[in-house]
């Protein structure tokens, strides 16, 4: 999901939340320092969970690794004119642990919309993820087990966004139960920014009794959705068939089966042409939309049929009035819907699309899927597999913005299957980090890569300054909302940004980044198992930087304590005592000016600060010329909360 970013916000969102600031407590700091009486940021990191058969000691899935999987059949039907869905489910879920479940649970996310309900205590109704004052909520009308052929009724008890399901017999290794569920709701007009409607546009998400993840670290996963924290979730083959107003185009998770049955042959004939070209093809226009020749029939219902293999959700949306532009990379369809209204912009977003998956897939990991659809509506941002929603935008280079994180996605949490409910930026962070380098490939005029991390370090810098930061591994839906931008998606990309950049160098972390994204593709890695393969491919232990940067919030503040000076027979003899005023560290970058207009730069890696935490002393000799000024991080690639003792200059 997409976090405002412009300058102004940020600057009006520090001045208002520094007034209530307050430092960590030692607590707080102590619960994740590690190591018998060693309190140091270079103390050793105690990870969890400890290496064992299901998760390596160098970050791998270990030999007898495994996860639940869930395979669904779909059935909606949206009433447009009552705005609600019915729909019904036939889900198989395998059970690979070596554990005998004798229930399991699933997700009824509608219910955060019910009076009373915990996302309405925690969320004020107008906020962002808040209820907007909708009364709503799912309506389960049966679930079922199928055993031996029949259909027999499971008891269910509510507990909100989730529900427990017991099993009518115990489910054990290796063995698959078969469910029979049917439900309807209310649409919301604003499903806390993640799903709803405006007019007749419809967008569905977290809209079936999706089942809960069981993985080997924590049992069940059954964190309530409040609306900010997002979703954990198993992977499977999806059919899902929608139901319509037969004037309805839908677009969906997964590719459209049943194309000569909702589509017209000219649409048909123009899809063919899109799969093999690389600029953008009109499939429906506007004047398709105007002339009655966008549908083969403008009267009953039409039902689209879609398919998705080893996806982790299905989501979809629907309009009368989407225009669909389709364009190709490798044989991978990159489309856009969006109704006429937002034309101005929205024409370029299939190659937007298009550009989005070819950067992300030659840099990072080949995108697996057959296409992917960007989706106009009310939704500010928001991603599901192959689907991104997005709002209208400013301009061209705002919507690329956009539409690139949330296709970014696709690749964490989509492809890269993390816990977003607890750990939001395994998948936020990550992704905001890659866009850095979409956005400077599109858009090379506002920013290369390295200026767009310059200005989320700002960003950093400025929380770090008025004390209202908060360390990242913070559980998302304890995070004040207004902190949750910078926290989770700003902080986590400069972390990642200095770890390249400054730490390991791009070549170890590219490898290294490429590798977890590899060995976690389609499955549930921990934080724990991003730190191992880090540190295991990359070649360097990191428990000071996990420590610095996830685990605490420390300052940074490196400054030139004194500086000595002695001639002698042409040469002069230079001493440095440089130091770190804040718990973090990291590499310091000197520049030294000479009298005679020469220059020369020093770097030492955060190593040095192992044995010292807070001073650090070099000496130098310099032959036939003399030092003017030494300036520490000039170029302001490392945070640093107080610049102003971050120069020496000759008397």
């Amino acid at each position: 999901m997409l976090q405002p970013r412009s300058a102004a916000a940020v600057v009006v969102l520090f001045s208002a939340l520094a007034a209530g600031a307050q430092q960590p407590t030692p607590q707080q700091t102590e619960a994740v320092r590690r190591g018998a009486g060693d309190t140091s940021i270079f103390a050793p990191l105690d990870l969890y969970p400890s290496p064992n058969v299901y998760r390596t000691g160098d970050g791998r899935p270990g030999a007898h690794y495994w996860q639940q999987r869930a395979d669904y059949d779909l059935h909606a039907t949206l009433d447009t004119a009552n705005k609600s869905l019915s729909a019904s489910m036939t889900m198989r879920y395998t059970n690979n642990s070596p554990d005998t479940l004798r229930f399991i649970w699933v997700q009824t996310e509608q219910n955060a919309f019910r009076p009373g309900s915990l996302n309405t205590l925690v969320f004020a109704p107008d906020s962002r993820f808040g209820s907007r004052s909708f009364v709503g909520g799912d309506v389960i009308d049966h679930f079922n087990q199928v055993v031996n052929g029949h259909a027999t009724p499971l008891k269910l008890r509510d507990n909100g966004t989730v529900t427990k399901v017991d099993l009518a017999e115990p489910l054990a290794p290796g063995k698959t139960a078969t469910f029979d569920a049917a439900w309807h709701f209310l649409i919301p007009e604003h499903g806390a920014d993640r799903m709803g409607r405006d007019g007749s546009l419809f967008e569905l998400a977290q809209w079936y009794p999706r089942v809960n993840v069981y993985d080997d670290v924590r049992g069940w996963n059954t964190e309530p959705y409040l609306g900010q924290g997002e979703f954990y979730l198993e992977y499977g083959d999806f059919n899902l068939s929608v139901t319509v107003p037969s004037g309805y185009i839908v677009a969906a998770t997964g590719t459209l089966a049943n194309p000569r049955e909702v589509l017209t042959p000219t649409e048909i004939s123009r899809l063919a042409k899109a799969a093999k070209s690389d600029t953008p093809v009109p499939i429906i226009t506007a004047s398709d939309l105007t002339s009655g020749a966008a549908r083969p029939r403008t009267t009953g219902t039409m039902t689209w049929r879609f398919k998705a293999h080893n996806v982790r959700d299905v989501a979809w949306a629907a309009s009368p009035e989407y225009q669909w532009d389709a364009s190709s990379w490798k044989g991978i369809l990159a489309q856009a819907y969006y109704r006429p209204s937002a034309a101005i912009n929205w024409d370029d977003a299939a190659d937007q699309a298009r550009m989005s998956i070819q950067e992300y897939s030659e840099r990072w990991f080949m995108y697996p899927y057959p296409q992917i659809t960007a989706v106009e509506g009310p939704i500010s941002g928001m991603e599901y597999p192959m689907l991104a929603m997005e709002t209208k935008s400013r301009d061209k280079p705002d919507l690329y913005n956009v539409v690139t994180h949330e296709i970014g996605h696709n690749w964490f949490p989509m492809i890269v299957g993390s816990n977003e409910r607890v750990q939001f930026w395994q998948d936020e962070g990550f992704n905001t980090f890659i866009n850095t380098f979409s956005e400077a490939r599109r858009y090379p005029q506002n920013g290369n890569q390295m200026q767009r991390a310059a200005e989320e370090r700002a960003q950093v810098e400025q929380t770090q300054k008025l004390n209202i930061d908060v360390p990242i591994i913070t559980n998302p839906d304890r995070i004040d909302p207004r902190k949750l931008g910078f926290t989770e998606y700003v902080k986590t990309s400069v972390g990642l940004q200095l770890l390249r950049q400054e730490i390991m160098g791009p070549a170890a972390f590219d490898d290294a980044f490429k590798e977890y994204t590899r060995r976690w593709a389609f499955k549930h890695p921990t934080p724990t198992d991003f730190f191992r393969t880090m540190e295991s491919v990359g070649g360097q232990r990191l428990d000071w930087f996990w420590r610095e940067w996830f685990f605490e919030d420390p300052h940074f503040d490196q400054a030139i304590e004194s500086v000595q000076t002695a001639d002698s027979s042409g040469v002069q003899h230079v001493r440095v005592v440089y130091g770190n005023r804040a718990r973090g560290v990291l590499p310091i970058r000197a520049h030294f000016t000479f009298s005679d207009g020469t220059t020369q730069d020093f770097e030492y890696p955060a190593l040095v600060w192992s044995t010292n935490s807070v001073r650090y002393v070099r000496e130098y000799d310099f032959t036939g010329k003399t030092v003017k000024r030494i300036d520490l991080d000039p170029d302001r690639r490392l945070v640093d909360v107080d610049r102003t003792n971050n120069s020496w200059m000759a008397q």
